[in-house]
């Protein structure tokens, strides 16, 4: 018995690190817990999931990417920056269109004051622009789940912020996205862009930030801050990094995101790309 209960421990000890006491269950494995104790706090690790697909004029592109450059070197953020606990967070930016087109424009970065910002937007501004066919939000959030893991990172807050100009319309189902990133302690915040008028052809949805609201946001404090005019871009956009930053939620909001009963359908855009190409 004893050489049986010598080699449970050697196993348990090689592949999961030890065994706990009564109730303690086994620990991680050796690698996961060197990682997290290896990982760099901060206050926020942000992830930015930028619309590119078709459906965002050139225009809307160049005032989406200035308003990310503008509102992370903005003194504001920096305020919120030093008003954390650790004082530096962690962010990282990736484009997204399609169910299985996602770039990562820049990986994780630490900022931790003015000159990692510059970097930081620096490195935003020297990519190229680019477009892609489909919008799925269910694929930038599957992304940009798991980019957490093994980010060299460990955020007290930890969120997705989504901008966009559309309504999920492949990829499954936007729901079922949201609610496995909220259940795994993640929340999503949205910046839906209302600046055209909607019509057949770019399946644009009148009430999009209403969308945004009840099917795309969620967790603890998320919130939507929508765009309805061109000359909004950067105040939006930078409100809403400082208010991620410090984790608050913006004061004036109404209507609490993720209403229980959703007022639009949170499958719209799939009706509607089924209507005009009828798959």
């Amino acid at each position: 018995m004893r050489g049986y209960f010598t080699l449970i421990l050697l196993v348990a000890a090689g592949t999961a690190g030890a065994i706990g006491g009564l109730g303690g269950g086994i620990a991680a494995p050796r690698g996961v817990l060197l990682a997290e104790r290896s990982a760099i706090a901060v206050d926020t690790q942000l992830v930015l999931a930028v619309d590119v697909s078709y459906s965002m004029d050139p225009e809307e592109q160049a005032l989406q990417r200035e308003g990310y450059i503008t509102g992370i070197t903005s003194r504001e953020f920096m305020q919120a920056l030093r008003g954390g606990m650790h004082g530096k967070v962690a962010v990282t930016y990736f484009e997204w269109a399609g169910p299985y087109d996602q770039k990562i424009i820049v990986p994780w970065r630490l900022i931790d004051g003015p000159e990692a910002a510059d970097a930081f937007a620096n490195e935003i501004a020297r990519a190229p622009y680019r477009r892609a066919s489909r919008t799925s939000i269910t694929g930038a959030l599957n992304f940009a789940k798991p980019l957490f893991d093994g980010s060299g990172y460990r955020g007290i807050r930890r969120v997705v912020d989504v901008s966009g100009d559309g309504a999920n319309n492949s990829g499954g189902s936007v729901t079922l996205a949201r609610d496995e990133l909220v259940a795994s302690g993640i929340t999503i915040n949205g910046l839906p862009i209302l600046l055209k008028r909607p019509n057949s052809f770019t399946m644009d949805i009148e009430d999009l930030d209403i969308y945004f609201e009840d099917c795309v946001v969620g967790g603890p404090g998320s919130f939507v801050i929508p765009i309805r005019d061109r000359s909004q871009f950067k105040d939006a956009t930078r409100t809403k990094l400082v208010l991620e930053i410090a984790g608050h939620t913006p004061p004036d909001r109404v209507v609490p995101a993720q209403a229980r009963t959703p007022r639009i359908s949170c499958s719209i855009g799939e009706q509607m790309w089924r209507e005009r190409w009828g798959n």
